[in-house]
Order: C-alpha cells, then sequence, then structure tokens
C-alpha cells in the first residue's frame, strides 16, 4: 500500500510495538546515513565536529558525479521501501513519505538531465557561491586554509559547469535566449583588478586575534592571490562564455515544452512545485476564476477611492505619481523595517509559539538587484542562532512602490517566511533533512497566506495598501495563468508580460524580471497560489467543524509544527487536528 496513502487513513494505524520499535529504529539509522551522504557530498562534516570541519567544498559537477549520486539515491529510496510503510507512525510516518518524495523528485530530475541548466534569469551557481563567503565565520588557521582552497578550486568547478551547459546546447536544454539578455553580467559582477574589494575577501578581512599576527599576514597574502588568480579569472571565464557561447547558442523559444521531452518535463515540475496531483490545464483554469474573483474586489476598492477612469487609468496612475515611492533607498529600507516592526508587536494575537531566532531588513546586494525580485527572505544558517535577513530591493526605486511594502514584508519576514523557517530550524527532534525540505507550495504558501492576516490585525487601512495587498494576490493567481501559458500553452514571452501588466499594479520593469524569472524557473511560481488555497481551505474547514472551539493561534501553531510538508500530508494533519479538537 503506498505510503501517502497510509498516512490518509490516518498517521494511527497500529501495528504491534515491537514491530513499530523495529521500523523506527530502522528509518532513523536510513537518516542518520542519509546525514553523512549529505555531510560528505557537501563537505559539511558533522555539527558536532566543530567549525573547522563545516567550510564547505563546491561538489563535482560531471555527468559521471550526477550519474553516481542517481545510484546513491536510488539505493537509499530502495532501502526506505524495505521498511514497512503500516509499522511507522506520528512523525515517522510522514518523515518517510517525505523522504520518498524527496529521493523520487531527485531521481525524476535525473531523468530529465536538468542538471544541464544550473541557471535561471536571476543568477545560479556561479551568484550562490558568491553568497559563501556573509555565511562562514573564520575562527582557525585550519578553517581559512579550507576557505583559501574553496577559492582556488573556483575555476575547475567553473569548467565543469560550462561542460554540463555546453552539453546543454548541444541536447537542446538550454534557458530561452530572449529570457537571460545580458546574463554575462551577474558574472561579470565578480571581476575585480583589487582582491580586497571582492565579497570573497570579506571571510579573510579581519582574522581573530587568536591566530598569531605572522599566520594571519600568510593567510592574508594567499587569500588575496587566490581571489586574484583562481576567483576572478573563474568568472571572467563565465562572463566570456556566456556572452559569446551561451546566450548565442541557447534556444529561441519560451516554453518548457518545446524542449526535447518537455511537455512531460513541465508535468513533472507542476507536481513538484504544487505538491498535488494536477495537470496544467487544471492549474490554468484554477488560475482564470481567481483572477476574475480578485479583480472584483480590486475594482471595490477603486470604486471606493472615488477614483473617475478605467481599471488601466487606474493603474497607471499607481505607477507614475512620485507619491507611492520613495526618494531614496534609505528611506524604503526604513517603511519596510517599520511595517515589520509594527508587526512583530502583533504577532501574540496570531500565534502561540514564536521563534527564537531574530531577523533583519538589509537591501538587496547591488551586483545582483537589477534583475532581482522586489523583496526576499534569507534564512540564518542552519546551526547555531545567526539571524535571517529580510532583503529589500532598492535598485530602481521608481519600480518599487510604498503601497505593496505591507503586503511584501508579511510574505517575506512575519509571519511570512522567517516566521516559518524560524520555528523549522528549531524543530530538534525531526529528522535534519526536513528542517529546511525546500516545498515551494508549503513555504510561498504559508507566506502568501501570511499576508493575509495583516489585514485581519489592522493593516491595509490605507485604500491604497489594500490595493496593493490584492494586486500581491493578482500577481499570484496570473502566475497560474502566466506559468501553465509560457510552458504548456506556447504563450510567447510578450503576450505573458501584457496579461500580467495588465491585471497588476506591478511596475513594468517588475513586471519584465518577473515573466523572465517564469520563464527560466518552470513551475516555481505555481506554488504560491496554489499552497495558499490549500490553507486558507484548511482553516475553513476547521471554522466550520469546531465553530466557538476553532482556536487561530491553535491553527496556525498546528500548521506550523510539523515544518514542511507537501498539501496532501497537510490536509491529513490538519484533518486529524480537528477530530481531536472536536473531540477533546
Amino acid at each position: 500500500m503506498p505510503r501517502l496513502l497510509l498516512l490518509s487513513l490516518g498517521l494511527f494505524l497500529v501495528a504491534p510495538l515491537q514491530a513499530q520499535d523495529a521500523a523506527a529504529g530502522r528509518l532513523a539509522q536510513l537518516f542518520s546515513a542519509w546525514d553523512a551522504y549529505q555531510d560528505e557530498q557537501s563537505g559539511l562534516g558533522s555539527p558536532d565536529d566543530g567549525a573547522a570541519s563545516r567550510i564547505p567544498v563546491l561538489p563535482p559537477a560531471t555527468e559521471a558525479a550526477f550519474a553516481e549520486e542517481a545510484m546513491a539515491w536510488q539505493g537509499f529510496l530502495d532501502r526506505l521501501r524495505a521498511i514497512p510503510a503500516d509499522e511507522l507512525t506520528g512523525e515517522d510516518a510522514i518523515s518517510a513519505v517525505l523522504f520518498e518524495r524527496l529521493l523520487e523528485d531527485r531521481l525524476t530530475g535525473y531523468h530529465f538531465r536538468a542538471y544541464r541548466i544550473p541557471i535561471t534569469s536571476e543568477g545560479g551557481f556561479h551568484t550562490s557561491f558568491a553568497w559563501t563567503p556573509g555565511r562562514i565565520s573564520i575562527t582557525t588557521v585550519e578553517q581559512a586554509e579550507q576557505y583559501i582552497a574553496l577559492l582556488r578550486s573556483w575555476p575547475g568547478h567553473v569548467a565543469e559547469q560550462i561542460a554540463l551547459m555546453r552539453e546543454g546546447l548541444r541536447t537542446g536544454w538550454t534557458q530561452p535566449a530572449g529570457a537571460i539578455a545580458g546574463f554575462d553580467r551577474s558574472a561579470a559582477a565578480y571581476v575585480t583588478d583589487a582582491p580586497e574589494a571582492s565579497v570573497f575577501w570579506t571571510p579573510l578581512a579581519e582574522l581573530p586575534a587568536t591566530i598569531p599576527a605572522a599566520e594571519q599576514a600568510r593567510l592574508q597574502a594567499e587569500g588575496r592571490a587566490a581571489i586574484a588568480e583562481a576567483v576572478v579569472p573563474g568568472y571572467e571565464t563565465l562572463a566570456t562564455f556566456f556572452r559569446d557561447e551561451y546566450l548565442p547558442g541557447a534556444r529561441i523559444t519560451f516554453g518548457a515544452s518545446a524542449m526535447p521531452d518537455g511537455r512531460a518535463y513541465y508535468e513533472h515540475l507542476v507536481r513538484h512545485f504544487t505538491t498535488l496531483d494536477v495537470t496544467p490545464e487544471a492549474v490554468h483554469e484554477l488560475g482564470m476564476q481567481e483572477v476574475a474573483r480578485i479583480r472584483a474586489e480590486m475594482d471595490a476598492v477603486i470604486s471606493a477611492v472615488g477614483f473617475d477612469g478605467s481599471f488601466a487609468d487606474f493603474l497607471d496612475l499607481l505607477r507614475s505619481d512620485p507619491q507611492f515611492y520613495a526618494e531614496t533607498p534609505e528611506e524604503l529600507l526604513s517603511y519596510a523595517s517599520w511595517i515589520a516592526k509594527r508587526m512583530d508587536g502583533q504577532m501574540p494575537l496570531l500565534f502561540g509559539k514564536l521563534p527564537r531566532r531574530p531577523y533583519g531588513v538589509a537591501p538587496v546586494p547591488d551586483e545582483i538587484a537589477p534583475n532581482y525580485t522586489g523583496g526576499r527572505y534569507i534564512p540564518g544558517p542552519a546551526e547555531g542562532d545567526g539571524a535571517g535577513t529580510y532583503w529589500v530591493n532598492t535598485y530602481a526605486l521608481e519600480s518599487r512602490p510604498l503601497y505593496v511594502m505591507e503586503a511584501l514584508s508579511f510574505h517575506e519576514a512575519v509571519p511570512g517566511h522567517h516566521l516559518q523557517i524560524a520555528l523549522a530550524q528549531e524543530l530538534d527532534h525531526l529528522p535534519r533533512f526536513r528542517r529546511n525540505i525546500g516545498l515551494t507550495a508549503y513555504e510561498e504558501g504559508w507566506a502568501l497566506y501570511a499576508e493575509r492576516l495583516g489585514g485581519e490585525v489592522g493593516f491595509y487601512a490605507d485604500p491604497y495598501s489594500r490595493f496593493g495587498q490584492l494586486t500581491y494576490e493578482m500577481w499570484r493567481a496570473c502566475r497560474l495563468v502566466v506559468d501553465t501559458g509560457l510552458h504548456a500553452f506556447g504563450w510567447t514571452r510578450q503576450e505573458a508580460i501584457d496579461y500580467l501588466a495588465s491585471n497588476t499594479a506591478l511596475s513594468l520593469h517588475e513586471v519584465t524580471t518577473e515573466i523572465d524569472r517564469y520563464i527560466t524557473w518552470p513551475g516555481q511560481a505555481l506554488g504560491y497560489k496554489m499552497g495558499e488555497l490549500t490553507i486558507r481551505r484548511l482553516r475553513a474547514e476547521a471554522e466550520d467543524a469546531l465553530g466557538d472551539r476553532f482556536d487561530l493561534r491553535a491553527f496556525h501553531d498546528e500548521v506550523l509544527a510539523h515544518g514542511e510538508v507537501p498539501m496532501a500530508v497537510l490536509e491529513t494533519i490538519i484533518r486529524d487536528w480537528i477530530v481531536a479538537h472536536r473531540e477533546g
């Protein structure tokens, strides 16, 4: 019997206790082996090995390496399936479902050779590498030497990734040229003649006094040399490849379905990102229904403010009137921080459990800001209590309207991503892989649901801010239409731009960068609305079933108590919670 079906029968099929204990023990051993394998692959070592073992290494990026990984994934999957599903209960049953899904998804991705497209319009392996210096701290000579070795390994990794992308060019598996124009700049941004001006210098700039001065001088000299001789040339090589080879050779079509076996690949991505067994056609139709519903609410706001003009005229006003835009980056950051702090004070009204980790507000780094979305949450490190960061894009202020800042802040900070991810990082009783599994429908569905919560605690009082919240919801509804339109129905890039621009108050700059994101990251944008609709439906079920017994804080705590789970698993969890509270 499939694991998910057993789970849907209730997490509580009762096998003999001895069998349950044996199955739980085998599962724990399997997860320990998985953790060790992941640590070996990422070069992180055991969390108990000390900080020096946690300087990362760049994994091999070759056809042979990915084939070897796929064999390892299949081995773990075989071991999991040898454990009787009906002998697992509670969180163990959930963990088994999630682990099976994780491995099956990875194996399917390998089948399509998706690793031959290691970039999106927002960045890729090269921008992720540039984030590494900001996420590590050097306290020993050994760490410094490992970090310098990491820098020295960069040209080899670039060569391997270029070889994979060349194979993608040969087989028709590339990003569309029309969605990544100027992408070479994302690599050229890290080229500098001054090593100490590089982001990669940061961990070496101020070494601790526990390292002798002579050693500090040696390590810093070696670090400068590694940046000048390895990091910068690696990025130069990559920028040249993007400009002279990848862009001229990339496909001219936009939809994933246009690639070899692309339709099957997109159908897989729809299931992967929504965590639901749905078709692109069903998602497209649901999106059209949501667009119509939200449009009616937007029209009501326009009428309430007394605007005498068409919907398009109102959007033009929002995009062009200076009163809706900050004059300086500092003003935008200050406004976002003020909103976030006000919401902090309302959190006890919505939740019984809050995370220990704090979060900060910071601008999107300059080198990626031009093609980056309006905001994003960057989690703190998995180990320790490091703060998360709410990034606000201060590039092109004329495209960053103030009327969406409440919705954006609630999505990225609290009660959205920071709350959910920081709480998940505290779930020490769960297997490590479950604390940051990256299920878009859950993560982004929760964050979109969190935007609506602002209205329940006094935000969106200004009608333009309310319209901003609706335009953000409309934006996510449009994604259901646009993403499937592009990748299943053959829409052009311009058709997608026109649809999003005509239905939302997003700036034209943001509309364009968003469409390029959907083109180069097929299916990902579907998880937001599909997940949010599931959470809203489950809340309505709980409210109807429990009546006066319904406790909103307890409901939210239960949704967040198990970490990220697929929507079908969340349905089982909440329906069991409803039964327990109705009978309690």
